[in-house]
């Protein structure tokens, strides 16, 4: 069955390819970027498949499990975030921006005779089964998302961009792409750089990307979920993700903020973040509650973000 699928999918990407990426490349002439631009269409693809679906099935699930109800009208700039991110347009653009950067690197330095260490140089394993490199390098991500998201939280100037994802109240799936687009640089792009440092590969790059924001998805929705005694500790649920939303709670608190976890809470656990406690605050950051404008639109988003960070930056004037 899975490989009928992917057969399928393969077929797709072939067709929509050749019939309408590649003949807008030689159009503008950018056909010597053909191999990357393949790669592209991959996450692309996934993308347009996977909204619908997230749509349809958590979509669902938030109308039979809701922690509060909403007003559908407060997502609306959401669905712009998930399509700009989902399709690929930051994180896939910066992955493959940074691949000739990193092939340069690798090249000058063999030239040098320095050969740059990879993960399979240390497990020769990883070599013969691609499932368990895939493991690996999906929880080694996801222990630099785990400092990343942290560093997101404690550095001021990264807060004053990261501030636009916590300021939705009404959480729900679409609100984990919520994300001011130089924030979406910064991640994105140290996670890129990070994943071409120990050697992942391409195809193995868009999965880890699509089952991290698939359970990032399902963390982020509007459900009075958890995992159980056992299963809080060994995936974010929602309502471990609520709580790092928690106005007073996710970026204050006793601990200045917990649950930082994209995937696996274990990180917090070792770390002394996590917070286990079975509630779902309200959402949102306490400034709002005096008032503070985090924008309606996604252009006043983006706007009142780079203010912020330029106050950040240089102070208030």
């Amino acid at each position: 069955m899975f490989e009928w699928i992917a057969n399928q999918f393969a077929a797709l990407q072939a067709v929509f390819f050749q019939g309408v990426v590649l003949p807008a490349m030689h159009a503008a002439g950018l056909s010597r970027y053909a191999e990357l631009a393949f790669g592209a269409t991959e996450f692309f693809l996934i993308g347009a498949i996977e909204i619908p679906l997230l749509a349809l099935v958590l979509g669902a699930m938030e109308k039979w499990w809701p922690v509060e109800a909403q007003n559908p009208a407060e997502k609306r700039v959401d669905v712009i975030y998930t399509v700009l991110q989902r399709l690929g347009f930051v994180p896939l653009a910066l992955f493959f921006l940074l691949t000739p950067l990193i092939d340069s690197l690798d090249a000058w330095l063999r030239l040098h005779d320095i050969i740059p260490w990879k993960l399979e140089d240390a497990i020769p394993a990883l070599n013969d089964s691609p499932w368990l490199s895939f493991a690996l390098y999906l929880v080694i991500l996801d222990f630099v998302s785990y400092w990343l998201h942290r560093w997101q939280h404690r550095l001021d100037f990264w807060w004053s961009l990261h501030s636009l994802h916590h300021s939705q109240r009404s959480m729900g799936f679409w609100a984990d792409d919520r994300n001011h687009l130089l924030d979406d640089v910064l991640m994105d792009g140290a996670f890129a750089l990070v994943a071409l440092l120990i050697g992942v590969p391409p195809g193995q790059f868009v999965m880890i990307v699509v089952a991290s924001r698939v359970v990032e998805s399902l963390s982020h929705a509007n459900l009075r979920w958890h995992f159980g005694r056992v299963g809080e500790y060994l995936l974010v649920s929602p309502r471990f993700h609520r709580m790092h939303h928690g106005v007073g709670v996710g970026h204050e608190g006793a601990l200045q903020g917990c649950n930082f976890a994209v995937l696996f809470p274990i990180w917090d656990v070792i770390y002394r973040t996590g917070n286990f406690e079975l509630a779902y605050p309200q959402t949102g950051i306490r400034d709002q509650l005096d008032g503070r404008n985090y924008g309606a639109g996604f252009w006043e988003q983006q706007w009142l973000g780079l203010r912020r960070l330029g106050s950040s930056i240089f102070g208030k004037a």
